[in-house]
């Protein structure tokens, strides 16, 4: 097992570059696949290979260039790796055993090879059959007072295929809990875009990024979430457009780039400049630094209207395709500079000049990621937004738009085919109607829904397509009591994590294909497709053979539980894992405008995209036109009263991924662009508050979440490292962090855990007797 030893040392290059090239050997050598993986990467986001499976920035229409970056050689890496974790491996060590290894070392042990099954009795999983554990689920689920007692969660690498088959199995099987990867990252865009402009999804593409002369980034990491990314705003800063980074932490990758497919970046060593302005709100701060800029726009319209001038705002636009202007324009001219800088945290003269840069753009993209989307006031921070583009016409016209960026690969294509706790009445009926069914339509459980329900025993039985819920989720410990509540608790997994660990009374492991490997069915090989953050939909195909011969692909998991648990079901689940069309045709059949012709149209390069009606500018809300919507600069929320109890010595701490990470996988100790080596319990803190509370950097401290219920909530020894970063904040990894954020500390509206928010004091302590691993 793994042991850290920390090294802090300020990284001065530019993100990717040599650095990436030299992680990408590094990974592939870990994995012991310094050929096969090279192989593999080659067809990597290929017109005939597979997707990557990490994040969802799309590709370039799936072209024949070398197109991949270091987070998606990393995750080929991990699941093309040749070594395994046989039956052996666990018969020679405990639950109880394994829960002390890192999560590191967890993973990196390799792919699972055969589906086990928990013995209370030895403490350790054994083999079983898959007939044999798909009877024992059957057997669980069918023994349960209501279907409510089960609920289903899934992970965002799902494709279309395996999310169809998985929602109409549940909903056949009589539920709607469906806790998902959306609840705990976006659930607030998904929430705040229905209502404003009448979808829940992004209105621009890789076009618009090629056109756009100003770019607004918040609440986002692209070197390390998104790096492919970075590729875009390359070329948009090279041809003179103005990107704006704003994050309360200073990222490496938003500051400067090199492309390792561009020779002058790699030569030069320098790379090219990203940024033209970065703005650090401190958390929580969005809000009311997108009302300053908004303020700012509006009192200089009041002046060209004063003076006779050209209009700032775009009055066509607003006037044909817009409700409540006058609304929000007096709710800016009312609010106070004062609120707005100190609930900001950013100087008025910063605001003002973001706000100028926004104002003199003809076409202006604004991105956002989890930054904005896991605070209390969320969904608002988006409205807020969607306000501020709505003012200049910035929606639905070429090179501008809105542009939420998503986590793993297919999260927003499950939830397109069904993967939703609060499904629309018109796709359930349609389910009805295609497949004779009479599917529930009270909604389920969300994923802080599921836990709660966990923990109070009303729920006996989990199942995860995919994902690591027990680490993902925020209040571990709680979240963990209620995984340990339940009856059963299965996992389709390719590889180990702590998920399989914090188990059921009876659990099993259940071994998948990757996305890498060859699928195949009865009529042969198996392309699967997914939805990218940008709505484009193609297919995948794996290339490398199958880690194991015991191994099913997800959608053949599911069908085949199908089968075993709805005995009686006029739905042929066995027959349609024969050949995947089967299913694309009833996803056509339930979804017929946004799929049709699905099948022949996944023939073409790069697939097709879903239809945007906000990139039309045809608004889906009530109106039928895009909503202004009043939001209110918080001055009570959960960080306000506990600032108020214990003063400066309260602190906001955000929870972030280290750029050795991707999600909940750990490929690695450390976290190059932030100059941290060989250690994960580390937290980011501003110079002057080190020094105002006694501290060095290189002291140890704990952590205690401040939260009114009574629970004691603490992240003890962390090591404190220096770091840009605002006054008052500070930021640590997860999952080490993640017991800190209290499970009913949500977003108003979307119930996304406030990961980005959570009041915290801290204790001085001494220096761990063993380095900590992850």
């Amino acid at each position: 097992m793994s042991q850290s030893k920390a090294v802090i040392k300020p990284y001065h290059h530019p993100a990717a570059g040599w650095g990436a090239l030299k992680q990408v050997a590094a990974q592939l050598a870990l994995q012991k696949i310094p050929v096969k993986g090279v192989m593999t990467l080659l067809s990597q986001n290929q017109p005939d290979g597979f997707d990557c499976p990490g994040c969802a920035w799309p590709d370039k229409e799936h072209t024949s260039t070398f197109e991949f970056c270091e987070n998606g050689v990393k995750a080929v890496a991990a699941e093309a790796t040749a070594k395994r974790v046989p039956p052996a491996f666990f018969a020679q060590h405990t639950v109880t055993e394994l829960m002390d290894w890192s999560d590191f070392d967890l993973e990196n042990e390799g792919r699972l090879t055969h589906p086990m099954r928990y013995n209370p009795a030895t403490d350790k999983y054994e083999e079983i059959s898959w007939d044999a554990a798909f009877a024992l689920m059957a057997s669980h689920l069918n023994g349960l007072d209501h279907p409510d007692q089960a609920v289903f969660y899934t992970s965002g690498r799902a494709s279309n295929e395996a999310a169809f088959l998985y929602q109409l199995f549940v909903r056949a099987f009589g539920t709607n809990n469906f806790p998902d990867c959306s609840n705990l990252c976006h659930e607030s865009t998904s929430i705040a875009l229905p209502a404003t402009v009448g979808i829940g999804k992004g209105s621009v593409t890789l076009h618009d990024f090629e056109h756009a002369d100003t770019l607004l980034i918040f609440g986002q990491n692209p070197a390390t979430n998104h790096p492919r990314m970075l590729g875009e705003l390359r070329e948009a800063a090279k041809r003179g457009a103005r990107i704006v980074a704003i994050n309360p932490l200073k990222e490496r990758g938003l500051e400067r780039f090199a492309d390792p497919q561009s020779p002058f970046d790699m030569l030069s060593f320098k790379g090219s400049k990203i940024s033209s302005l970065f703005i650090q709100p401190k958390l929580g701060g969005d809000l009311a630094l997108i009302k300053g800029m908004i303020k700012f726009v509006i009192q200089w319209d009041d002046e060209a209207i004063l003076h006779g001038t050209e209009r700032v705002v775009d009055v066509d636009f607003i006037a044909e395709h817009t409700n409540n202007f006058a609304e929000i324009a007096e709710d800016a001219r009312q609010e106070s500079w004062e609120v707005i800088v100190e609930e900001s945290g950013v100087p008025l003269a910063q605001i003002e000049e973001i706000a100028r840069i926004y104002a003199t753009g003809d076409r202006v993209i604004a991105t956002w990621g989890m930054g904005i989307t896991q605070h209390k006031h969320g969904v608002a921070t988006i409205k807020t937004l969607v306000n501020l583009m709505l003012l200049r016409g910035n929606i639905g016209k070429e090179g501008a738009g809105l542009c939420p960026v998503r986590g793993h690969s297919n999260v927003q294509g499950n939830r397109t085919v069904g993967i939703y706790e609060k499904m629309p009445l018109e796709f359930l009926q349609r389910l009805d109607q295609v497949f004779d069914l009479n599917v529930p339509k009270a909604p389920g459980y969300d994923a802080v829904g599921a836990i709660e329900a966990m923990i109070a025993g009303k729920v006996k039985f989990f199942f995860g397509l995919g994902g690591n819920f027990s680490i993902s989720t925020p209040d571990t410990d709680r979240t963990w009591q209620g995984m340990r509540n339940c009856e059963m608790t299965a996992h389709v997994t390719t590889k180990l994590n702590r998920s399989h660990l914090v188990r059921g009374k009876q659990a099993l492991i259940l071994p998948c294909l990757g996305r890498t490997e060859i699928d195949t069915q009865a009529t042969g090989p198996q392309g699967v497709t997914v939805e990218d953050s940008m709505s484009m939909v193609h297919i995948s195909y794996g290339m490398n053979k199958p880690a194991s011969p015991h191994l099913l692909s997800e959608p053949a998991i599911v069908a085949r539980l199908a089968a075993a648990t709805l005995k009686g079901s006029s739905i042929p689940w066995l027959a349609l894992i024969e050949d995947y069309s089967k299913i694309r045709d009833l996803i056509e059949q339930t979804l017929p405008v946004a799929f049709k012709d699905y099948n022949e149209r996944i023939k073409r390069p790069g697939g097709f995209r879903l239809p945007v009606p906000s990139s039309e500018r045809i608004w889906n809300t009530a109106s039928g036109k895009a909503e202004f919507t009043l939001q209110a600069i918080p001055k009570n929320s959960p960080i306000h009263q506990a600032r108020e109890q214990y003063g400066d010595q309260l602190f906001v701490l955000m929870t972030t991924r280290s750029h050795d990470q991707y999600n909940t996988t750990i490929y690695g100790m450390d976290d190059r662009y932030r100059g941290v080596f060989g250690e994960r319990r580390v937290i980011f803190m501003n110079p002057a508050d080190i020094t105002r509370q006694g501290l060095q950097a290189g002291d140890w401290i704990n952590l205690v979440s401040v939260w009114q219920d009574g629970i004691k909530r603490r992240a003890d020894k962390f090591l404190v490292v220096a770091y840009d970063i605002p006054a008052g904040c500070l930021s640590g990894y997860y999952p080490e962090t993640n017991n800190l954020v209290p499970l009913e500390s949500v977003a108003d509206d979307s119930r996304t855990p406030t990961s980005k928010s959570i009041p915290v004091i801290i204790e001085k302590t001494t220096a761990p007797e063993v380095a900590h691993a992850a």
